[in-house]
Formats: C-alpha cells, structure tokens, sequence
C-alpha cells in the first residue's frame, strides 16, 4: 500500500453507503532549537517478522492527488485532552477563553511513555471513534530513538525495540487517520549520539503505519530551521513511497504564510508531494524562541484543505496550553500550563 491510495474508490464508497500534543497522562512535545546537520542516513533495521520492509533508499514520490479527496471532511475533536478538563473546571471568562481550545480538533501523542499494548489500544479507541462519527483523527507518533537530543523531551524506545514498538502502534490503526512522524527526528538528524540508524527507523515507521492505512506525515522541522534544499535532501533519503507527505511547524510558532511558502517550495522539489501546518499557536507568529515564548496566540482554526496546492491540511498538532517544557516559567514538557493557555486564546484574534 502507498501513500497515495485510489483515494476515486474510497470516494465511491463513501457514496455508496452515505458517508461523510501532549495528552492527559502529560506527553512531552516541544520544537528544538535550529540545527545544520547534513549527515547522511545509515542503511534500514532489519525488519520484524510479518511487517513491511521499508524502503530506506530515495524513494518515488507518488501521484500529486491529494489524500484528503478520499478522508472525511472534518477533523475529529477529542473530549480526553488536558484542556477539555481544565475547561470543565473553569468558571467565567477562563472557561469561555478555554473552550476554544477544549472544543477545537487537536492531535493525540503517541509515546514511549505508555506500554506499547496500551499505546496500541489508545490509537484504536481513538482511530475507531473518529470512523464511527465519519470523521478524521490525528495522532503523533513520537518515539524515535535519541528522541530530542536529551533537551526538554528526551526519550524515546531503544534502536532494539523501534520496530516492533512501530508494529504494536500501527496495529491499532482503524479508518484512515492522519499520523504526524516524529517530530524533530528528521531536523535532528545526526545532531546527537544515540539515534542510531535514524533515517531506517523513519522509512520502517512510514511503511507499517501506510500498510496499515493511515496517512503518514513525515516532520520536517519548519522555515525557521533547515534550508530548503536539505530538507529535500533528508526526505529523500528516507524516501516518499509510504509518505502522504510532510509537517512543518509542529509544536513551533511560524506564521502559517511563512509554513505555506516553505512547504511549496519543498513541495515543487518533491513532485508536489502534500504537506501540513501545525497552527496550533502560530497567531501572532514567531518571535524567535521556541519554548514557551510569551505573547503568542491560537492560531487558524484545523481544517483539510483541498484547494489544488500541496497544502492538505492546518492542523493543531501541539495541544494549546501544554508546557513546551521547563523554561520561561513552565513546567515539564507536556504539563498543563493554564496561565499560558489563558495567554494564548485571549491574544487569539
């Protein structure tokens, strides 16, 4: 299975039959400070028993038809996020200002943090809910080996495990969500010691999570980190035949004009492979800090787009109001912070 399906049959069937982060246990999903590696990728893992083989070297990009001609129309908005229970405790002017936040669609992170068992069963109940409302979920996989450089949200499984930890996630895939690919791995990519064979491990997540019917997002970092031809470079090396395309911005700040011309120059480079936009606190763009930079805002609201550009989606794909991690006055990376989530949707416009 590619990443870009006969989205025509999916569309026909729909007719057929009338169709249509950082989460409660506190997942960590901060942006890195800038960096210029060009290291090159080393060759793919071996690949576990009944699992897809990914294909490490440059692959071909697919068709430039958009994979949101064969999702649903709406994004699925989840009642289990951190800002969805301090909005039920809130009173007053807080909880008109943190339902809009609560009540916006907004991604699920999926981390080494929760058993891989239980993190299969957490993308199951959410993948199936969001197909029985006829809408798309979005969730994060973020747990990469050498997982931020050991800055606020350092983790990740063991280069031993990746793949079969990848295999148990996938598993849980029902419908066909949108994953967002580790955030950070790509940009990082050679910045640290323990990453191991970064670019297979990447390549082997995109083909178990396409075989398993999603639409995968590789990050890509944003245009405030890596100039476009290596960002290019990168993407090739993990190859594109299981990608629905790349994210740009996540948990970051870039004006959503300064993301869209980014990625279409990426995308020009790429046979018009499809990207998405973090706008999750993008309002008042960037002011150079990434981590819980004050005076920022929610940003547009998420929505798929299908306007003949490679831009297939705005997303929230970092939780409004969740700590970039412990720096001007936060807490740990992926807390609760409602003072800046306050902060964010009272500079919203």
């Amino acid at each position: 299975m590619t990443g870009r399906r006969a989205w025509a049959c999916v569309t026909a069937l729909a007719v057929l039959v009338g169709l249509t982060a950082c989460d409660a246990d506190g997942s960590p999903a901060d942006a890195a400070a800038p960096s210029g590696s060009t290291t090159a990728a080393p060759s793919a893992p071996a690949r576990s028993s009944g699992s897809p083989t990914p294909d490490a070297a440059a692959g071909e990009a697919g068709a430039t038809e958009s994979p949101a001609a064969g999702r649903s129309t709406e994004l699925y908005a989840r009642t289990d996020t951190q800002a969805a229970t301090a909005w039920a405790q809130a009173t007053g002017e807080d909880k008109a200002l943190l339902a809009r936040i609560a009540q916006t669609p907004q991604a699920a992170w999926i981390g080494d943090w929760t058993a891989a068992d239980a993190a299969r069963d957490q993308v199951r109940a959410l993948t199936t809910a969001a197909r029985d409302a006829h809408q798309t979920a979005t969730f994060v996989v973020y747990a990469i080996p050498g997982r931020d450089c050991g800055l606020h949200s350092a983790g990740g499984v063991s280069t031993s495990r990746y793949a079969s930890w990848v295999d148990t996630v996938a598993a849980g895939v029902v419908g066909q969500p949108i994953v967002v690919l580790e955030p950070d791995a790509l940009a990082q990519l050679g910045d640290c010691d323990g990453q191991g064979d970064r670019v297979g491990f990447l390549a082997y997540a995109a083909a178990a999570l396409d075989a398993a019917g999603a639409d995968v997002y590789l990050d890509a970092g944003h245009s405030g980190w890596l100039p476009v031809d290596e960002v290019v470079r990168r993407i090739g090396l993990v190859g594109t035949e299981h990608l629905a395309g790349f994210a740009l911005n996540t948990s970051n700040y870039q004006s959503t004009s300064d993301e869209r011309a980014y990625g279409e120059r990426i995308a020009s480079r790429l046979d018009g492979l499809g990207f998405v936009i973090d706008t999750s606190r993008n309002g008042n763009g960037s002011n150079g800090e990434w981590c819980n930079p004050r005076g920022r805002a929610l940003g547009e609201t998420p929505r798929l787009v299908d306007d003949g550009t490679a831009l297939d989606a705005l997303l929230w794909v970092k939780s409004p109001g969740e700590s970039d991690g412990a720096c001007n006055g936060g807490p740990d990376a992926g807390r609760w912070w409602q003072e800046i989530a306050l902060e964010l949707a009272r500079n919203a416009s």
